[in-house]
């Protein structure tokens, strides 16, 4: 093992020790469009895929720590830190991407996708800055998951000066997480409508990141926010699809129809 190999191991143990720690130091609120994507709750009732932006990536996943999620990390070299902190945090992890290790990390994917949530930071790992690849859209529509767009925000950040402009909570820092509805993408969707549903749902993350924001900075309390929660769990959760029975369909013959004659002779009365 490299020496870099090892630092990067020991800086994600670290990571996954103080980062869950260090946001009961924030102000921490949620919003939920729908409760059931977020694998925390008790509610989680189905496995989604969720997308956020990647200078966001050290505020959400310490949240989701032990819980039914697998994050996507790249074999780029910066995303060995990340693979390393999620790794520690409980999380499962697959590396490569849609497009690099593209086909062993679908395969992976797929076969998480029956007992986890799958986490992408869209603009990642190299950006643009808050341009969504095709990447969620895409696995959204072959694994048959919804898409859940999430927007975050933070009061005066710590700004590092890497491409995507990374955000760090400050102490006492007001941390706003907005989850968005669920999208459902057509299963083996065309090209065109991939591409229809990719700007659509970067235009719902960018509107969610600004509520998000224009939340944090307010000090203005929203209506059905919910406290920082941290639950630890399994991070494998099986959802049985349920069992129905085939319907016994009774087959009843038709009555047969009257002929002129016999209707003619019900008609009479008898007397």
């Amino acid at each position: 093992m490299s020496d870099a190999k090892l630092s990067q191991r020991i800086t994600g143990h670290l990571n996954a020790l103080l980062m869950p720690r260090a946001l009961d130091l924030i102000n921490f609120r949620i919003r939920y469009y729908d409760r059931t994507v977020d694998p925390v709750r008790s509610e989680y009732n189905e496995h989604v895929i969720f997308s956020f932006w990647h200078e966001y990536i050290v505020v959400i996943l310490p949240r989701w720590g032990h819980t039914p999620l697998t994050v996507l990390c790249s074999q780029h070299r910066d995303g060995e830190l990340v693979n390393q902190t999620a790794e520690s945090l409980g999380l499962n992890i697959v590396r490569g991407s849609t497009s690099r290790g593209g086909a062993s990390a679908i395969r992976a994917m797929k076969a998480n996708s029956k007992f986890s949530s799958i986490a992408m930071t869209p603009d990642g790992p190299r950006g643009p800055r808050r341009e969504m690849a095709m990447g969620p859209v895409y696995l959204a529509s072959l694994l048959g998951m919804p898409l859940v767009p999430v927007g975050i925000g933070i009061s005066n950040p710590y700004r590092l000066s890497t491409w995507d402009k990374f955000a760090i909570p400050r102490p006492l820092s007001r941390v706003r997480v907005i989850f968005g509805p669920k999208i459902r993408v057509p299963r083996k969707a065309s090209r065109e409508t991939l591409a229809a549903f990719r700007v659509g749902a970067q235009g719902l993350m960018n509107d969610l990141t600004d509520e998000a924001q224009h939340w944090a900075d307010s000090k203005q309390k929203m209506v059905g926010e919910q406290r920082f929660t941290r639950e630890r769990r399994s991070n494998r959760v099986v959802f049985e699809q349920p069992v129905v029975a085939p319907l016994k369909l009774k087959i009843v013959k038709a009555p047969q129809p009257q002929s002129p004659l016999e209707v003619h002779r019900s008609d009479k009365r008898v007397g």
